[in-house]
């Protein structure tokens, strides 16, 4: 469980990225929009797992990679807006959330179930 310190740093860390990438993401992927889902940070501050989701792409692993390209010009950007803030500037480690797929998924498989004919139960015989 993250403590207070972690909650309260991984949302200011998601807050200014979410910021650089709304101004910066059309430089680097076109007509995508590129959203910040959670983040999370490490005990000592010095990694943050940054997840994201891709709006308009057809290929996520390729928005992703893109990003992981740009890693270090994402992290100074990141390190001059919090330089106040914090002490280290952390590493960003970039993962794509597909919670939306897995719910999509999901969605499907309770429609299938809720489709098929119900079976009817049978009695409980007592003895």
């Amino acid at each position: 469980m993250e403590s207070k310190r972690q909650q309260k740093f991984a949302g200011v860390i998601q807050k200014d990225l979410a910021e650089i990438f709304q101004r910066e993401a059309t430089n680097l992927l076109p007509n995508v929009m590129v959203t910040i889902t959670k983040v999370r940070i490490s005990p000592d501050l010095a990694l943050a797992r940054v997840y994201l989701s891709f709006f308009n792409s057809n290929n996520t692993t390729l928005a992703l990679n893109t990003i992981k390209a740009h890693v270090n010009e994402i992290r100074y950007k990141l390190g001059s807006r919090i330089k106040d803030q914090a002490r280290i500037i952390p590493q960003l480690e970039f993962f794509v959330d597909d919670t939306s797929d897995y719910v999509e998924r999901m969605d499907k498989i309770f429609d299938k179930i809720s489709k098929e004919p119900r079976q009817a139960e049978e009695p409980e015989q007592e003895n």
